[in-house]
């Protein structure tokens, strides 16, 4: 499968571009509130968190900076992730938000911009999310993503079994 895992999107509300190493200390400051990271297994607020999820994130060829089109602030990052051996769906995740822009329409819209771009090729987004992180199990199915599992009569392939995990798809 051939996607443009890291395209610049954008609509009124945010600019979704490719993270480059510039951006360190504009994704920390965005990044650097504890409350972000209450319900994630990895407290990303913390520097020495911070930089190795950073170079992670460079390194992975799919992370996306959010930036809010009016402020022209860095609110947040998301990240594309094509799957092993999956070709009818990618992952978004690794998502977090600034706090002033929770609950608004923020992270619907950019969700959008990014299920808009891999629905032009694949009929599947999936999102796996930590059992415990209640705040972006909610946030997925806002935007219509439905759990699965592992009997799932669609989606069973896309399903990730792991007990710490839950997986959610959005169906084009």
């Amino acid at each position: 499968m051939t996607i443009n895992i890291q395209p610049t999107l954008e609509n009124e509300l945010v600019l979704l571009r490719p993270l480059t190493k510039a951006d360190k200390e504009d994704m920390y400051a965005a990044a650097n509130d504890p409350l972000i990271w209450d319900q994630h297994p990895m407290k990303r607020n913390k520097r020495e968190v911070f930089d190795p999820f950073f170079e992670e994130s460079l390194a992975s060829g799919g992370a996306m900076l959010v930036i809010d089109k009016q402020s022209k602030k860095v609110i947040g990052s998301s990240r594309f992730y094509l799957l092993d051996g999956i070709d009818d769906a990618v992952e978004i995740g690794w998502t977090f938000l600034s706090r002033l822009y929770w609950g608004g329409k923020y992270n619907a819209s950019f969700k959008k911009l990014m299920l808009d771009h891999i629905f032009k090729q694949v009929p599947y987004a999936v999102f796996i999310i930590a059992k415990e992180n209640y705040r972006s199990a909610k946030a997925v199915e806002k935007i219509g993503g439905r759990p699965i599992n592992k009997n799932d009569p669609k989606c069973a392939h896309l399903f990730q079994d792991d007990p710490e995990k839950l997986t959610y798809v959005i169906e084009k």
